[in-house]
């Protein structure tokens, strides 16, 4: 592993520059259950030491005067302070103590701090170890820290001091590192779930694209192959029947083209979006001559219609197209009109004919119901808006109100 040159130059000596003139951000504070009773017993201990600090120096810094003893009491508590959210700028206001502690140092004192200073200093380099999320940081302040003490303890008080400082930071290193490995495992993990859950959905979706593909599809390749040879299996048929068989083969062919498109999204690994425009209000009038050429008897009425956004346009579409649909299948003979309206703030829809006089002769297999309504539906709720389906007097009306603007939910895919 490379270990010299400016990358590692930077990684030694960034943490040094930091801690001196980093701009830190607060840690947050941690949810204490009993915060209320914790706060006043923590203030009336730091007043207890800072009285206790002053008393020190005043029994033995007798050249200072009282305002400059009481001054440096505070200061020795101070750090404390600004440990819990801000340990680098305790250890910036105890390291400055450090020099600013021994003012007037009494000749009988075994230290030149007072006893309180030296307790807060090792609490807050102990606090800095264990919330570091850098060794460097963490090695610098105890360097910085070890050479002060032997710069101003007596020499025989100095090796233990250093020796008791260099293990209170070494302990705090080893729980921040426990704690950052512990953050990485659990990152790991998380990334973990996703992956599987990536992984499920994605075989989920192959399974989906298997099933549509040897069913739906198999049967829609039938039906475009049987209509476009029945002219040479049937004989003596009209030119208008040749026609419209010609018009099921190619909306079947269609179909599948979109269907195989469908299948390539759904086997695909990543989200790609759909190249090809999607259908919109300006593609209405282009279902509506499809359905009329089907027999279906059609009127559209519009109005206020530009400016609708195209996703707010591709679930109106996609509603009209299962509505005609519906009606072709249950009311074939019926008038089928579709009103759609736009106002400043929403579009309105309704697609309603005449309810079939009776009922249909064969239900689909399996009495399965079908989904469009639940469809339409999803569409109306994903941008907002509503959908009623049901009988209303003689007629089967379908009327979504779909809000314009901007739509937080709806992407507009394909159906």
């Amino acid at each position: 592993m490379e270990t010299s040159g400016p990358g590692a130059g930077r990684a030694v000596m960034g943490p040094l520059r930091r801690l001196f003139f980093g701009k830190e951000v607060p840690r947050p504070a941690a949810r204490v259950r009993f915060i209320s009773y914790a706060l006043p017993i923590a203030l009336l201990a730091l007043i207890g030491l800072g009285a206790a600090a002053g008393q020190y120096l005043l029994a033995n810094r007798h050249s200072l005067v009282p305002l400059a003893v009481w001054a440096l009491a505070v200061g020795s508590v101070l750090p404390a302070v600004a440990a819990y959210t801000r340990p680098v700028l305790a250890w910036r206001l105890a390291f400055l103590m450090m020099f600013l502690g021994t003012v007037n140092e009494g000749p009988k004192e075994p230290w030149p701090w007072n006893p309180v200073q030296i307790f807060v200093f090792l609490f807050v380099l102990g606090r800095l170890a264990v919330v570091s999320r850098e060794s460097w940081l963490t090695f610098w302040a105890t360097a910085l820290s070890v050479g002060t003490v032997f710069l101003y303890a007596p020499p025989a008080n100095a090796w233990g001091a250093a020796v008791l400082l260099v293990a209170i930071a070494s302990i705090g290193d080893i729980f921040a590192r426990r704690r950052r490995t512990g953050e990485l495992v659990a990152e790991q993990n998380e990334l973990t779930e996703l992956e599987r859950a990536k992984r499920a959905i994605l075989e989920e979706r192959t399974r989906i694209a298997r099933e549509m593909h040897d069913v739906v599809a198999h049967h829609m390749s039938m039906i475009a192959v049987r209509a476009e040879t029945a002219p040479f299996r049937v004989p003596g048929m009209t030119e208008e029947t040749r026609a419209e068989l010609a018009t099921i083969a190619s909306a079947a062919r269609d179909a599948l083209t979109d269907m195989r498109r469908l299948l390539g999204v759904l086997r695909s690994e990543k989200e790609e979006t759909l190249t090809e425009p999607q259908p919109g209000l300006a593609d209405v009038d282009a279902l509506v001559e499809t359905a009329r050429a089907a027999g279906l008897d059609v009127a559209v009425e519009s109005e206020g219609l530009n400016g609708v956004p195209p996703t707010v346009g591709l679930a109106a579409y996609r509603i009209v197209q299962e509505a005609l649909a519906n009606a072709a299948r249950h009311a074939p003979d019926g008038p089928v009109t579709v009103r759609a309206r736009g106002t400043s703030d929403r579009l309105l829809l309704l697609v309603s004919n005449p309810l079939p006089r009776k009922p249909p002769l064969r239900e689909p297999s399996g009495g399965s119901r079908g989904h469009g309504l639940a469809g339409m539906r999803e569409r109306s709720t994903l941008l907002g808006g509503t959908l009623s389906a049901g009988p209303v007097g003689g007629e089967f009306v379908v009327s979504a109100i779909l809000p314009i603007g901007d739509q937080g939910a709806g992407e507009g895919t394909g159906a």
